[in-house]
């Protein structure tokens, strides 16, 4: 059996709140669990100490037995201290800019140093 450390979600339309447990990985998101291990409420400012209330002994305890957070609880596991936080990928390739585009930001990057040595040049003319 696989267990997984995962947001099971709560609260009404709009209005998320989580409860972070441990649970078998086909249970399905807001189902059956083994374990609560604390809450996360995402409306709260980052600053504030409630907005992620976790019981630290027993996510170290569910780390050690080889459970594996998702990757939001790892970035927020992270900031307590509690992993590692998770190697994020730069950029998709689907998101990189197309021909056409790369086109256009060489064409600018040229006329930007045209621009420069000619006005490079125009300096060195006046003053000699």
């Amino acid at each position: 059996m696989a267990v997984r450390i995962r947001l099971s979600r709560g609260g009404s339309k709009k209005r998320p709140y989580y409860h972070i447990v441990a649970a078998d990985q086909r249970a399905p998101r807001d189902g059956r669990y083994i374990e609560k291990l604390g809450a996360y409420n995402p409306l709260l400012p980052q600053d504030n100490e409630n907005r992620v209330v976790v019981d630290k002994e027993k996510v170290s305890a569910w780390l050690a037995k080889g459970a594996q957070p998702t990757e939001r609880l790892q970035k927020l596991f992270a900031h307590l201290g509690l992993c590692e936080a998770p190697k994020m990928v730069a950029r998709p390739k689907k998101s990189a800019p197309k021909a056409k585009a790369v086109e256009r930001m060489k064409a600018k990057e040229e006329a930007k140093a045209a621009a420069a040595a000619a006005a490079a040049s125009e300096q060195e003319a006046s003053a000699e």
